[in-house]
């Protein structure tokens, strides 16, 4: 039987690979701080109160990019498509910005359940 699976998604950078991290307690995915470091979607097993399933890490949405930030777009819409659950992660130093909205309105043609998450807020 196969695990659920919840897609972290969002734009460049706003932390989504630290809260991949952060959810299974030990350094998996590659964090920095310049942004465009994940490219592909990375699968990794979780756990949270009890709750076991997969945690796909994707890279950051990213509209009007070029070649490489379009494929890595792909791949995030890909993961959306895949998910059960859906964790859209936003940025809460900078605010909602035009590809946050560009992002939540994929989101909201999927009937699949999302929870945002407002990041660095510490």
């Amino acid at each position: 039987m196969s695990l659920p699976v919840v897609a972290i998604v969002g734009r460049p950078n706003v932390g989504k690979s630290t809260m991949v991290n952060r959810i299974i307690g030990r350094r998996e995915a590659i964090v920095e701080e310049r942004p465009g470091v994940t490219r592909d979607r990375k699968a990794v097993d979780a756990e949270w109160l009890g709750h076991h399933f997969t945690l796909l890490d994707t890279g950051g949405w990213l509209a009007d990019g070029d070649a490489l930030d379009d494929k890595v777009s792909q791949q995030s819409e890909q993961a959306m498509r895949e998910a059960e659950v859906i964790l859209f992660v936003v940025d809460s130093t900078v605010g909602v910005t035009p590809e946050d909205e560009r992002v939540a309105l994929l989101l909201r043609r999927l009937e699949t359940p999302v929870l945002v998450i407002a990041n660095k807020v510490d």
